[in-house]
């Protein structure tokens, strides 16, 4: 690591998170993550207290990105067919996307929400390393495509609802973990499914990957979600439904992929509840 980056862990973690969010090179934002992951975990594993700071968080703004890709509305991003090769590379560019904005998310929850259990931080640092890595795997297969992250147009949409819950945990947890990346749990089954049939088994196995590890950070929204309710003595099934009418967030159609969502802390009753107001 450099000598600048070595200095910067001496930060404390809010600190050090907070860098690691307005990062805007990749390829520092990949190395400070996995610095910061290394030095925090073990110390959180161990116990130690994260100290109180006076000062809470800045207000929320946009992270640390290139300048490329161009962000652009969702129905704005073209949809190409997966039997060509740009069509493959853009799938897999959504997702190399997609995985750059969810190392912004866990490290602006570990950022962002103060006062809360050492494990908390420690799941968010965790999973700010898992995606740091997932994004590292899939932009080198995009490269093998000839491609590089930037090279088509993106969407904002993760972010967006980051902001609009930048004020409320249990909100966040509801909305970005269990609404926004859950649905990934859906879809991505049959994205390796399809990816097959056109013989990129390459990608396939990547997403097979991240599949089974995306379950864990999806289970941490949900516990933390479950966590902010209880401390406010509230059922979670109710606040759910009222948190995604409040901000204007819709669960996508089904089918929900049942097993992945029950693993990342979704009740069978909520599961059912979600597919009939989906239906």
């Amino acid at each position: 690591m450099r000598v600048r980056d070595r200095r910067r862990l001496t930060m404390s973690l809010f600190d050090l998170a907070h860098a690691c969010l307005r990062s805007s090179n990749p390829d520092e934002k990949l190395e400070l993550t996995h610095a910061a992951a290394s030095a925090w975990l073990p110390r959180l594993a161990r116990g130690e207290m994260v100290p109180h700071e006076a000062a809470g968080p800045a207000p929320i703004e946009e992270p640390g990105r290139p300048p490329r890709p161009r962000l652009v509305l969702p129905r704005d991003v073209p949809q190409r067919k997966l039997s060509t090769p740009e069509g493959r590379a853009a799938l897999l560019h959504a997702v190399v996307h997609i995985e750059f904005n969810a190392i912004n998310l866990a490290w602006d929850a570990a950022y962002r929400f103060r006062g809360l259990p050492a494990d908390y931080y420690a799941d968010w640092i965790r999973v700010a390393d898992d995606e740091a890595r997932h994004f590292a795997m899939l932009r080198a297969r995009l490269a093998d495509l000839g491609y590089e992250y930037g090279d088509f147009d993106a969407h904002n949409g993760l972010w967006e609802m980051a902001t609009k819950t930048a004020d409320d945990r249990v909100a966040r947890m509801a909305l970005v973990p269990r609404v926004l990346e859950a649905r990934g749990l859906d879809v991505t089954p049959g994205m390796i499914e399809r990816l097959r049939s056109v013989g990129d088994h390459a990608t396939a196995a990547l997403l097979a990957v991240i599949l089974e590890e995306e379950v864990a950070h999806v289970a941490a929204g949900s516990r933390w979600f479950a966590h902010g309710c209880r401390e406010a003595g509230l059922d979670p099934g109710p606040v759910f439904h009222s948190l995604l009418a409040r901000h204007g967030a819709t669960v996508a159609r089904g089918p929900f992929n049942r097993a992945a969502r029950l693993a990342a802390g979704f009740s069978a009753a909520e599961l059912d509840s979600l597919a009939a107001g989906a239906g």
